[in-house]
């Protein structure tokens, strides 16, 4: 089967993303803009840290010290410097976990961070290839009663988080096809647009959660660089 490889910029979604880019590539970052990433990079700004816990574990994860922290980024604004949670999501949590095991270094990339995470990706990559995993949505997944994760769904919020990590990117050598269409997405796209736009971020905006995609939609106005160690999601 073909892959990837020869690009030092590579680009696959998913769990089978991670399975094909992990033993590849130097650094992964994964890209879960609604709304696990986001809310990593809020606690890790705020000096916190996040220990991402698979959706198939998250019966048995500890609950938050403060039952309004949630996976939500707007419920994490004031979330202390110190402070570890446990989260839990199909997507960016479960990725992060499978990640781990790969041998690569794992960030947790969105559009907040995305210029910061690039340039730490440079350097940590040491000149070998770098990954990048947008989540996606799972499909059939009702996120407050569904045991199961379904299908993988490609989200367009995570399709733009990615390529704004790929365009700062551009010029550390050859990006794959995927890699190069994902920053051009990104290039011409009107950001708060397409994010309240898109499926996932109608159904948050539907659900009263429209302060999640106000600050999901942010670009570049952080500097948090979310380092997976030890399980551990941290700065």
């Amino acid at each position: 089967m073909f892959g990837q490889e020869g690009c030092r910029l590579r680009l696959e979604w998913g769990p089978e993303g991670v399975a094909a880019l992990g033993e590849q590539c130097a650094v992964l970052v994964i890209v879960d803009v609604l709304s696990f990433s986001t809310a990593v990079d809020v606690v890790v700004a705020r000096g916190g840290a996040v220990r991402p816990v698979r959706w198939a574990d998250r019966a048995a994860a500890a609950r938050p010290a403060d039952p309004s922290w949630e996976l939500r980024p707007s419920s994490l604004v004031t979330v202390p410097a110190g402070t570890e949670l446990e989260l839990a999501s199909p997507n960016g949590a479960t990725l992060c976990s499978l990640a781990s095991a790969t041998g690569a270094v794992v960030l947790a990339g969105c559009l907040r961070n995305a210029r910061a995470v690039a340039a730490a990706a440079r350097e940590l990559a040491e000149g070998g290839p770098i990954g990048v995993v947008p989540a996606g949505e799972r499909w059939g997944v009702n996120v407050v009663e569904s045991a199961e994760a379904g299908p993988l769904r490609p989200a367009v919020e995570d399709l733009l988080g990615a390529g704004a990590i790929m365009s700062s990117l551009l010029g550390y050598g050859s990006a794959s096809v995927e890699a190069a269409l994902a920053a051009e997405t990104y290039a011409w796209a009107s950001v708060e647009d397409v994010v309240a736009g898109c499926v996932s971020g109608r159904e948050l905006i539907a659900a009263g959660h429209a302060d999640d995609v106000a600050l999901a939609s942010q670009v570049n106005v952080s500097t948090a660089v979310p380092r997976l160690t030890n399980g551990l999601l941290h700065a």
